[in-house]
């Protein structure tokens, strides 16, 4: 198996469809917060058939590729991470407002940054000062709307740790996929990950049938746009570019969620839409930019 050319560059641009897949990701995964906020399905029993149905999806692709064994074991331990990320993050939707939630969360390129910088890796200061310039545009079209209760304080801090274990899940995730494919990385992330959500929500006693039609009509959206198109889509990438290059895609889910929020729930366009894109982007910008070779960050 081949492997990765300019994975362990954190601020490499990537080629061209790794681009084009980071576009598709994004699109997905922004209708994430517009979707869970839409739906009244139990937190736990959304996470468990959310993840089943895209490891459904997944899984006859998977069957095509052998299953390295140490592979196997991160890519488990990567669903047990991503349960509780989509725990903390559904829970942060419920608990706050969508603007401060999915504002918070995007706090996970800083984690990455911060994680790959601990393990070993050479992020440079051009990079840091990128990823708070595009923070700061985040907040901007969020309108840094953090409410002061104690229900939305503990929904912002579900945000932000909801945040450090996403960043943790994709760095799981790129070294998972030097050993396996990302079509049985995902399968196995996906199963797992259902798997831990499942007792989980029976203890809880929540629900796992009986819902509405319109329930089943959203957890299908989010099935295969969050998760399939979303979610596998970055996935697919990891095994090429940094982990950190693939995070700092995510600041795009705050204006991709307040578009759509406009859409689907009449929720009127944030003032500062326009101005945060573009910091958002100069932001990007300035950690992509042509930088000295760095260091290996994620050692075998």
């Amino acid at each position: 198996m081949s492997q990765p050319l300019n994975r362990d560059n954190h601020t490499q641009i990537p080629a061209r469809p790794d681009l084009i897949r980071l576009g598709i990701g994004i699109i997905g995964i922004g209708t994430s917060g517009p979707l869970i906020a839409m739906s009244s399905m139990p937190v736990l029993s959304l996470i468990f058939w959310r993840n089943f149905g895209a490891a459904l999806l997944t899984a006859p692709f998977a069957l095509r590729h052998r299953i390295d064994r140490t592979g196997a074991k991160w890519a488990i331990l990567a669903g047990v991470v991503l349960a509780l990320h989509f725990y903390g993050f559904f829970l942060a939707m419920r608990m706050t407002t969508v603007a401060a939630g999915t504002a918070l969360v995007s706090l996970q390129p800083i984690f990455a940054a911060l994680f790959l910088k601990l393990s070993g890796g050479h992020i440079p200061s051009r990079a840091w000062l990128g990823m708070f310039v595009s923070f700061g545009g985040v907040l901007l079209i969020s309108g840094i709307d953090l409410q002061i209760s104690l229900r939305a304080f503990l929904g912002d801090l579900a945000a932000i740790i909801s945040a450090a274990l996403s960043a943790l899940y994709i760095l799981i995730g790129a070294r998972a996929q030097r050993t396996i494919e990302t079509a049985t990385y995902t399968s196995i992330c996906y199963f797992f990950c259902a798997i831990t959500a499942l007792p989980m929500a029976i203890i809880a006693g929540n629900e796992l049938l009986n819902f509405s039609a319109r329930e089943w009509w959203i957890l299908l959206g989010l099935i295969l746009g969050a998760q399939f198109l979303g979610h596998t889509m970055f996935n697919s990438v990891l095994k090429r570019v940094s982990p950190a290059v693939v995070s700092l895609i995510v600041f795009f889910e705050v204006p991709v969620s307040a578009v759509l929020a406009i859409w689907w729930l009449n929720q009127r366009p944030p003032i500062g839409v326009i101005p945060g894109i573009i910091l958002i982007l100069f932001g990007c910008a300035l950690v992509v930019m042509r930088t000295r070779p760095n260091r290996e960050a994620l050692e075998e």
